[in-house]
């Protein structure tokens, strides 16, 4: 049996391993409820107590309770493990990395729950996924969304909306058509939202092949912002930006140099009283204010770092 602070030392490493990459392996001999899909990026990984909680970004939830036997390993992919084969639980492979959870009296799966998912709700939307889907039903679906003051981010994962986009791909269309997440859906012109429902089955289809696939021909990576927060944009260069937004409070990316269009929030003030999307700790405004191209073009070193 793991002491609670080696536990969550071994969570913390699993955290920092897994999370904000896609599972190109899932297995778990034993699970109850849904498996989790190939190609699903890990969004958090949590603990409280023995219990450990993974959620994927289509909103599936991992929980595994290791009571007096259980264990979880974090390993190289082709490193050995350290117990046997048949005592393993879970098991959860990203590029570099594999998760192995050992003897745990407790694993299942289950969806948060999500309002818009209830049966009396209506009807799902479209599926993006298919070839054969009828895009001018999905543009007129976000058209005719109930509520106009509702933030484009949050409708794209309505499932009675459109079918098929998760949470990294809601970040993803949204930066590759350079449009803000705070948009309120009102606000949208009909060719915004052509230009918005096109990019989402394209990205969708186009993972289907090849998740590492750029999002934007000729990037060099395969993400713009997901996961990226802290990092320079690789298309206007501003700083990559993340906060958690709506009801379930899943983590959004975007960037503010070049996702201003049709921003619903209030500007900034002088007195600082709108909230800050980044981690508001002294030492992370410090480390962002050192970035090259966050510097004052009167500062010195601002030149010396960009000569």
């Amino acid at each position: 049996m793991p002491e609670g602070d080696t536990f969550h030392r071994t969570a913390t490493a699993i955290r920092t391993a897994l999370v904000g990459k896609p599972m190109s392996s899932f297995t778990a001999p034993r699970l109850s409820g849904p498996t989790p899909l190939i190609g699903r990026t890990i969004e958090t990984v949590t603990t409280h107590g023995k219990h450990l909680e993974m959620i994927w970004d289509d909103g599936l939830t991992l929980h595994t309770h290791l009571r007096l036997s259980g264990s979880w390993h974090l390993y190289h992919v082709e490193e050995r493990w350290r117990k046997r084969t048949d005592q393993m639980r879970v098991a959860i492979e990203v590029d570099d990395w594999v998760a192995v959870c050992f003897n745990a009296p407790v694993v299942e799966t289950y969806r948060q729950f999500d309002r818009y998912r209830h049966p009396g709700f209506g009807r799902l939307g479209p599926d993006l996924c298919q070839e054969t889907v009828d895009l001018s039903e999905c543009v007129n679906r976000v058209l005719d969304y109930y509520d106009p003051t509702m933030p484009v981010s949050e409708v794209l994962l309505d499932q009675h909306v459109v079918c098929g986009i998760g949470n990294v791909d809601r970040s993803e269309v949204l930066w590759a058509v350079q449009l803000s997440p705070f948009a309120a859906i009102g606000s949208l012109e009909v060719i915004d939202v052509q230009q918005l429902v096109a990019a989402a089955a394209r990205v969708l289809r186009a993972n289907f092949n090849d998740s590492r696939r750029p999002i934007v021909p000729g990037m060099s990576t395969a993400l713009g912002v997901y996961g990226r927060n802290g990092q320079r944009c690789v298309r206007c260069g501003d700083t990559v930006q993340v906060k958690r937004v709506g009801e379930m409070n899943r983590l959004l990316y975007w960037c503010p140099g070049c996702q201003a269009r049709l921003d619903a929030r209030p500007a900034p003030t002088p007195s600082g009283g709108v909230e800050r999307p980044m981690d508001p700790h002294p030492a992370a405004s410090m480390y962002l204010s050192t970035l090259p191209w966050n510097r004052h073009p009167d500062d010195p070193e601002h030149h010396a770092d960009t000569a």
